[in-house]
């Protein structure tokens, strides 16, 4: 039977993308007037992203990480932005930030179906990883919608494409992973930190599933992509680069603090530097990796290898709930944070509960709930930190991959997964079955 058409295939998180771009579009220009506000509901943080994209356009690589830009991403944060921006251009719209002089921006109805195009591009990753898994097209139709869902929060309602994209060329690079593809996942892990340095803390446990032999060159390719870019803005302008991606300043008066606000270096207006914290969570996230690789030894399934055929479908749902652990660490440990810090680990924990109806439909309320409720306006250290980090422990505990007895683990392994010894035949059996018509 021939394959279906990519556009079967992908529908559902298609129809996703349209819902959201239309009501996300919908609420942001008709929503605000049911409270009584005359502007249109704007993510403010886009606007400074895409002032870089426009001035890498015009090749001013000195201006990337100068106000009013307030980038402290790698320069793929901008990158994927220049499509739209020379649209902008070309059109003659104005790219200044909203104000209440500009509270109708021509460019939004441009620059808001975009970012939500390209950050869809999580949304095809997690399909095509589902279709992989063997999840049926309902429990996949689901999976868009909740996943569609919680995207709201990074893109519509905060303006951070690069969240998404990153997230899903972090997914692709899973799948090329479980596909025995190893060049071509490095180069998809490498953009994806190009675009946002926040899929570094996946990275120890990809590393340990990648074949030891391979393992340089996988961390060579996947590090070119970012140091490249990098160089090149620093090189137009260190002070400004280097301040930006190493302090990684944010501010708790506009932000949620989290009690690690007491810990956080202090910088000029009210800021704090949250370099420190996530050079913490990467060190956990290494730790993480660890008790990944231990709890695959364990159960007899060893890490760092795999067969030609890629792995089995336990084994990549293995690996993407203990991503969406790695990429959970981030919020526990930011000294200030914002609601969409909580979704990159939402959007990975709900691909592999997709595997059943009980997991997928626990994994996808809390997800949603979380989305919504991460919107609320405390900022008390303790009052809202707390009960996030509970929602998002609760989701990753609902989406966690079920054990498997070691019976069914040693019959299911792939080859190269530490496959058991193969049981030859008595010669008469090898002869009976050597002589079979």
């Amino acid at each position: 039977m021939s394959q279906r058409p990519w556009l079967l295939r992908r529908l559902f998180p298609l129809l996703a993308t349209v819902g959201l771009i239309i009501i996300g579009m919908a609420g942001t220009i008709w929503g605000p007037r049911y409270y009584g506000k005359p502007g249109w509901a704007l993510p403010d943080d886009l606007w400074g992203t895409m002032i870089g994209a426009q001035r890498l356009v015009h090749l001013n690589l000195a201006g990337l990480y100068t106000p009013p830009t307030q980038l402290v991403s790698l320069p793929g944060a901008a990158v994927i932005l220049i499509p739209v921006v020379a649209l902008i251009d070309a059109a003659g719209l104005s790219l200044g930030l909203p104000a209440a002089h500009a509270a109708h921006p021509g460019t939004w109805l441009l620059a808001g179906p975009y970012e939500v195009a390209i950050s869809a591009v999580v949304l095809f990753a997690a399909d095509a990883i589902a279709e992989r898994l063997g999840v049926t097209r309902p429990r996949r139709f689901l999976l868009a919608a909740a996943s569609a869902t919680a995207l709201w929060s990074v893109t519509i309602r905060w303006g951070h494409p690069e969240d998404a994209v990153a997230t899903g060329l972090l997914l692709y690079a899973i799948l090329a992973l479980s596909q025995a593809r190893t060049s071509r996942a490095a180069w998809l892990a490498g953009a994806a930190v190009a675009v946002q340095p926040l899929v570094l803390l996946a990275f120890p446990v990809l590393v340990f599933v990648v074949l030891p032999r391979r393992r340089p060159g996988f961390l060579a390719r996947a590090a070119a992509p970012g140091v490249l870019l990098l160089a090149v803005a620093a090189a137009a302008n260190w002070t400004a680069t280097i301040h930006a991606v190493t302090s990684q300043p944010n501010s708790p008066q506009i932000d949620h603090p989290t009690p690690w606000i007491y810990l956080a270096p202090h910088l000029a207006d009210d800021q704090v530097a949250a370099g420190p914290a996530r050079i913490l969570a990467l060190v956990a996230a290494c730790g993480c990796g660890l008790l990944a690789w231990h709890s695959w030894r364990a159960r007899e399934m060893p890490p760092g290898t795999t067969g030609a055929t890629g792995w089995s479908p336990d084994r990549l749902q293995e690996v993407l709930w203990w991503t969406a652990v790695a990429l959970a660490l981030r919020s526990a440990f930011e000294p200030v944070m914002v609601a969409y810090y909580l979704w990159p680990p939402l959007a990975v924990a709900l691909i592999p509960a997709s595997r059943d109806w009980t997991r997928l439909l626990g994994t996808g309320i809390t997800a949603v709930v979380l989305t919504f409720f991460s919107q609320i306006h405390w900022h008390n250290p303790w009052s809202w930190w707390t009960p996030m980090i509970a929602l998002l422990a609760l989701t990753l505990f609902l989406a966690r991959p079920r054990r498997l007895n070691q019976g069914r683990v040693s019959q299911r392994r792939e080859p190269g997964l530490g496959a058991p010894a193969q049981v030859l035949p008595e010669p008469g059996e090898q002869f009976i079955a050597d002589s079979a018509p």
